[in-house]
């Protein structure tokens, strides 16, 4: 079956930096396309950026200039590069994958599959 498991979460001064990875198994990886999305408490789950699998990005206006997102085909890998890290930053964030082969998606319903979430906490 399909599992998407994401890892690198964890506890960061504001301005520092975290790589979160998103380790796919039981796909094509290469097919689909990577979403990761972020839920704080009390709030909705929302996007934070996609690449597609020819390797397009997209970000949210509040990940852009921040954070990258990024793949490793050979390694059924999604990475997340985040600098410049804020307190407003604190969520679990998420891995998704969609796939079809068209489309940008952003919204969580495009989605096929979850990963389960890493904590991120940024301290001021």
């Amino acid at each position: 079956q399909v599992q998407l498991v994401e890892s690198g979460g964890g506890l960061v001064q504001a301005g520092g930096s975290l790589r979160l990875s998103c380790a796919a198994s039981g796909l094509t990886f290469s097919n689909y396309a990577m979403g990761w999305f972020r839920q704080a408490p009390e709030k909705e789950r929302e996007f934070v950026a996609v690449i597609r699998s020819g390797g397009d990005t997209y970000y949210s206006d509040s990940a852009k200039g921040r954070f990258t997102i990024s793949r490793d085909n050979g390694k059924n890998t999604a990475y997340l590069q985040m600098n410049s890290l804020k307190p407003e930053d604190t969520a679990v964030y998420s891995c998704a994958a969609d796939r079809r082969p068209w489309g940008v998606p952003t919204t969580t319903r495009e989605y096929n599959y979850w990963g389960q979430g890493t904590q991120v906490t940024v301290s001021q």
